[in-house]
């Protein structure tokens, strides 16, 4: 199938609205076309998907010299659907999406290379982008100037701009994402030059350039989300760490992540000094060897974990509003903060009785102004907390230090 040409010089000012990092370190790489599918076919017979395939290989190649991490959405001459290249990306943990293609047109006259992206801008209310990618839209159009700057400056092709397109696979993904357009197959210049390998390492090279002058942002999984600026805080003071490139904020914190947390905020080997501690029993579910061993240890014999009935002590358990609020003030108690007690006759919450076993907790977390109710009249105790509402609140609590 032909392509059409969008010409839409968008010399836009780049707002950088996300901290960056050094550069990105995992790229996935997405040779267009393929197998049953040959692309655009060229005025000199050449199929697009043999040039996608051989410049996303030498892409790779250049990527891996500059120590990146690549990989590939197909590395021979395979089919795959556009929601295939999409589903495979958003499971690598990846830093940003690269698709390469060659372009055609009507007139054999147009030329030259574009970069696509994904802007929010341009919404489309038949054909949605994904969440992820509307937020993204800023990151995406820089990594996309970047990559075009570079082709356009080594390669000597004419600047068909950026544009802010429809493509399935720069607005359905989780990361920045760009798709370059290398040049026109349907022109007999550039139908010869993409024929030429030389030519194919430059225009590698030069794409190669491009992403790596690029800086993507921290944590993109948390682009837009309403506790990101938290987020960011407590990963800059330490307290928590993403998963690969991402944050998970929306994913339910374990028992041993917090504890964890709680051991960078508070120093559990100088707390265990203070307080009358005996070892930890023995529970089934804890073995020497797993990676939560020494810090659940230390949180039982600091009292803040009980095991259960079972003997268990389910280090890998969803962690709940209630629990979270019983062990953060526990450890502010031992910092010498008291924990306060609901006036008379008054519940806390509609759900959080003055009896509950963490309602002195929650009153005085949510005096202190480091936890909110889900509501005015409900805390949810049981509810699990995310990673999200875990980086508030310290973040909060972090706000009340000296």
């Amino acid at each position: 199938m032909k392509k059409t040409t969008k010409l839409a010089g968008l010399t836009l000012a780049l707002l950088l609205v996300f901290p960056y990092e050094a550069m990105a370190y995992k790229v996935v790489v997405d040779p267009g076309h393929g197998g049953k599918d040959p692309g655009a076919v060229g005025v000199n017979g050449l199929n697009e998907k043999t040039v996608n395939l051989d410049v996303s290989l030498k892409l790779r190649d250049e990527l891996k010299k500059k120590g990146v991490d690549v990989v590939m959405t197909r590395s021979d001459d395979r089919y795959l659907s556009l929601d295939e290249r999409v589903q495979f990306t958003n499971a690598q943990n990846a830093d940003v999406f690269v698709s390469v293609h060659a372009n055609s047109n009507p007139s054999s006259a147009a030329n030259g290379s574009q970069v696509l992206y994904y802007d929010s801008r341009y919404p489309q209310d038949d054909y949605p982008a994904s969440p992820e990618m509307e937020a993204l839209t800023p990151s995406s159009r820089l990594l996309a100037q970047k990559v075009l700057s570079s082709v356009l400056s080594q390669t000597g092709l004419k600047d068909q701009g950026l544009v802010p397109s429809a493509v399935y696979v720069v607005r359905k993904g989780k990361i920045p994402s760009i798709l370059v357009e290398t040049g026109f197959l349907s022109n007999k210049k550039e139908a010869d030059l993409l024929a030429d390998p030389a030519f194919r390492t430059k225009m590698a090279k030069a794409i190669a350039d491009g992403v790596v002058s690029y800086q993507p942002p921290v944590f993109p999984d948390t682009a837009g989300h309403w506790a990101r600026e938290a987020i960011l805080r407590i990963k800059d003071k330490g307290w928590m760490e993403g998963i690969g490139n991402n944050f998970e904020p929306n994913r339910a914190l374990t028992r041993a992540e917090f504890v964890t947390v709680m051991d960078r905020v508070f120093g559990f080997d100088g707390l265990l000094g203070t307080v009358n501690s005996s070892p930890a029993p023995a529970f089934g579910d804890l073995k020497s060897t797993q990676w939560s061993y020494p810090v659940m240890t230390k949180a039982v014999r600091l009292g803040l974990l009980d095991g259960y009935a079972d003997q268990t002590v389910r280090p890998n358990q969803a962690i709940t509003r209630g629990e979270v609020s019983a062990i953060l003030q526990r450890l502010r108690e031992m910092k010498g903060t008291p924990t306060l007690t609901p006036p008379a006759g008054q519940d806390v919450f509609s759900d959080v009785p003055a009896s509950m076993w963490c309602a002195g907790a929650v009153y005085t977390l949510t005096k202190a102004g480091i936890v909110d109710g889900t509501s005015p009249t409900e805390f949810k105790p049981n509810r699990y907390i995310t990673r999200a509402e875990i980086a508030v609140m310290m973040d909060r609590y972090s706000k009340l230090q000296p």
